[in-house]
């Protein structure tokens, strides 16, 4: 099983989409004119702006859904993996990613909020299945979409956060795994039967307290040797450009694993962002894409810096050359994961330092389940459309509470292996669908800017802008 999962990863994870996204992030950043830098002050603006609706979240609580989303076992488990196989360049790359990505985020974002629609129960709905279909007028790339999200969010990835969770208690207290599937299984059956507005309330309380929990503690690592922060960073800037003695070897790892790690992590690019960003309540689609533009800089440069200074500035990091091999950065006896982070925050705080990243990592990869369920639920709302098709819900709660408790017990290999796959067909899915709808969400763009500079409070007008199929916003132009 694990060297099948292997192979289809080597395919599917090739270069042509490590450049394709790459290129992507590039391409959207001049087009868009760099407005992750232009439009920073006004993205951190409209994060606490706009009130919550009877059909929609407010801004701060669709930023938190898809937060919840971003920030999981890929910002520790997955920046160890980063290091471990790519160097500590890998790192330089994750920010690239993020820098690049954000802008990537904003495109695929403001076409998710576009074409939104409004389900039966009242509830906003979009995403890259609804703007392929309605921009595009594709229905089968629309369908494989959706059929390979809800396969992904559903079934592969939650593994990896599950698995992540139980290693993780596992190292700190010596939890059995079959312990932590049992309670995350039910702890996830309790949220995800409540529907999207109990997912969206989790969501706001829960994650701003980790991520700042978090941050601040490696910030207090950090600050107990602040003389190796500036030796951290120039080991992870020369080591992306194969400029540190043996790293050069690796130099395409590097590259490889940070785009590789960059993207799971901060999900730019996946497809993923635009469920949250289609559920918010906002008088213009642009706004939304500010805001999720944000999300890609707080998952990366805040939370995966974290962890990858907690790792590199603590001594915790090797470079081992087993026979003939290329080189292995980790440490000698140490599984590639959660415990790799947890032994770097234990050098620092012993007795309670691996705890904490265990707690750390419960609240970030628990959220993400209850992420990744949300946007499988939204593409089975997508596919119950024409044919409500009810027990589609029932039989996706059940298969994600059942692969969240096989993924706690498999080998952390094969469960990383399996979420790589679902990443990889998300990122090839939907990156080609946003290159081709992008005109939307450019013009949306300018007529944001334009209205912002005219003084007013941007309100979308799609027939006014000549966007068609946005059939919501057409039947209330005033949200």
């Amino acid at each position: 099983m694990e060297k099948l999962v292997s192979t289809l990863n080597s395919v599917i994870w090739s270069p042509a989409l490590v450049y394709l996204c790459l290129g992507a992030g590039l391409y959207f950043s001049v087009r868009t004119r760099f407005m992750q830098v232009r439009g920073f002050a006004e993205m951190i603006r409209l994060m606490f702006r706009g009130q919550s609706s009877a059909s929609g979240v407010s801004s701060f609580q669709a930023l938190a859904m898809s937060l919840s989303g971003r920030v999981g076992t890929g910002n520790i488990a997955g920046v160890a993996t980063a290091i471990a196989f790519g160097g500590p360049g890998a790192v330089f790359w994750m920010w690239v990613v993020a820098f690049l990505g954000a802008s990537t985020a904003y495109v695929e974002s403001t076409l998710g909020q576009i074409y939104k629609e409004r389900d039966p129960s009242g509830q906003y709905r979009g995403g890259p299945a609804y703007y392929i279909e309605k921009a595009m007028g594709q229905k089968w790339y629309a369908w494989i979409f959706a059929i390979v999200m809800v396969i992904a969010s559903g079934l592969l990835l939650p593994g990896v956060q599950a698995n992540s969770i139980a290693q993780g208690m596992n190292t700190a207290w010596g939890v059995p795994t079959w312990v932590s599937a049992l309670v995350v299984a039910v702890a996830l059956g309790f949220i995800i039967f409540g529907g999207v507005r109990r997912i969206a309330r989790f969501a706001e309380f829960v994650v701003p307290f980790m991520a700042v929990g978090y941050i601040l503690m490696a910030l207090y690592v950090m600050a107990t040797d602040v003389g190796q922060v500036p030796v951290v960073f120039s080991l992870i800037v020369k080591s992306a450009f194969g400029m540190q003695a043996g790293f050069g070897a690796v130099l395409g790892l590097a590259v490889q694993w940070g785009v590789k790690r960059g993207i799971y992590s901060n999900e730019a690019g996946q497809g993923t962002g635009p469920h949250a960003a289609a559920a918010a309540e906002a008088s213009h689609p642009a706004k939304q894409g500010y805001v999720q533009a944000f999300s890609v800089y707080v998952d990366t440069l805040l939370v995966c810096s974290a962890t990858a200074f907690l790792i590199l500035s603590t001594g915790m990091y090797n470079v081992e050359n087993p026979a003939g091999g290329f080189l292995y950065h980790g440490l000698p006896g140490t599984e590639v994961g959660p415990s790799y982070t947890q032994a770097a925050v234990e050098s620092v705080l012993p007795g309670w330092g691996a705890g904490f990243v265990a707690i750390a990592l419960l609240f970030f990869a628990f959220t993400t389940i209850v992420a990744y369920y949300y946007m499988a639920e939204t593409n089975i709302a997508y596919m119950n459309r024409t044919v409500h098709r009810p027990w589609l819900i029932h039989a996706l709660r059940l298969a994600q509470m059942a692969a969240v408790a096989y993924g706690s017990v498999r080998s952390a290999q094969l469960a990383w292996g399996l979420g790589d796959i679902g990443v990889g067909l998300l990122a090839w899915l939907n990156i080609i669908a946003i290159l081709i709808l992008q005109r939307p969400a450019l013009i949306a763009l300018r007529d944001y800017e334009q209205q912002k500079k005219a003084g007013l409070d941007p309100v979308f007008d799609p027939a006014k802008l000549g966007i068609k199929h946005a059939q919501l916003w057409n039947e209330n132009k005033a949200p």
